[in-house]
């Protein structure tokens, strides 16, 4: 069954909206979404994978969320988004493990978490885990965030192509997630958006099974629900064996900020900070 959630305030600058989705092989949704409208000019959104078993994943995954999104909104508008991120989801990390330590059901439980905040045609990401964020502009999808995976680090490593990784037994075996430990190391990532720029943030159960050209071409709909709604069914015809969950972001104000300092100069930075090929 799907649930779906889009912004609270109608905004001229953007469209948002998100869908999880249980799959077709799964009882239940380990995948927890949600979002916070902060003004007509700032939205936050964020999508969870959780693990550790149903109820574990399923309590994690909403942890996560709910905890990030209200840590955001209790935190000084002063300190910027990605301060702000970045705070909310080590809050997540540390009342997930806390909680895991307190319930013996629930010791084995953690999650992925990525958190995307844009404000004024700024984007700050927090991320850890497989949750991936892509970036949709002139026909071509970037991702933007790396995948915390042990073969996700093969891939960058230089040891195993990416064609191979997607079908490797051990693809969504994480080397980093929220709630296994203390503290836990969260990637920080801020760029600048064009008007027409299209965001995605989706779980594994999404994007493991569909082609990047794919999602490209479903993220032209018009509309940021129909977008979401259109990957789902897309995911789910292809027999997904995953929950699956889709946000999608559309800027549709003028930004100020010119694509020389978007996503080509992104990925050179990229390259550097992750050893990336840009």
């Amino acid at each position: 069954m799907a649930d779906a959630t889009g912004p609270d305030v109608p905004s001229s600058d953007f469209d948002l909206a998100l869908l999880t989705d249980t799959g077709t092989n799964r009882p239940d949704n380990e995948d927890a979404c949600g979002h916070f409208i902060e003004g007509s000019r700032t939205a936050l959104f964020a999508v969870a994978d959780g693990i550790g078993g149903y109820e574990g994943g399923e309590v994690a995954s909403r942890m996560a969320v709910d905890i990030t999104l209200e840590a955001y909104r209790e935190s000084p508008a002063a300190w910027g988004p990605g301060k702000r991120l970045q705070r909310a989801a080590q809050r997540a990390n540390i009342e997930i493990h806390n909680r895991a330590i307190a319930v013996p059901e629930l010791r084995r439980m953690g999650t992925t978490l990525t958190a995307v905040a844009v404000e004024a045609g700024m984007l700050y990401a927090a991320h850890v885990g497989d949750c991936r964020l892509y970036l949709a502009r002139r026909g071509r999808l970037t991702q933007i965030t790396k995948d915390h995976t042990v073969v996700g680090e093969r891939v960058r490593m230089g040891l195993m192509s990416a064609a191979r990784a997607r079908s490797h037994p051990e693809r969504s075996v994480l080397n980093r997630s929220l709630g296994h430990e203390l503290i836990v190391s969260v990637d920080r990532i801020s760029m600048p958006l064009v008007r027409g720029d299209r965001l995605l943030l989706c779980s594994d159960g999404l994007y493991g099974v569909l082609e990047e050209r794919e999602m490209e071409q479903l993220l032209r709909t018009e509309e940021a629900a129909a977008a979401c709604s259109a990957l789902i069914a897309a995911a789910n015809a292809r027999g997904t064996a995953d929950n699956l969950s889709a946000a999608v972001f559309v800027m549709r104000a003028d930004t100020g900020h010119s694509e020389a300092g978007g996503a080509g100069g992104w990925r050179a930075r990229c390259a550097r900070w992750f050893g990336r090929r840009a």
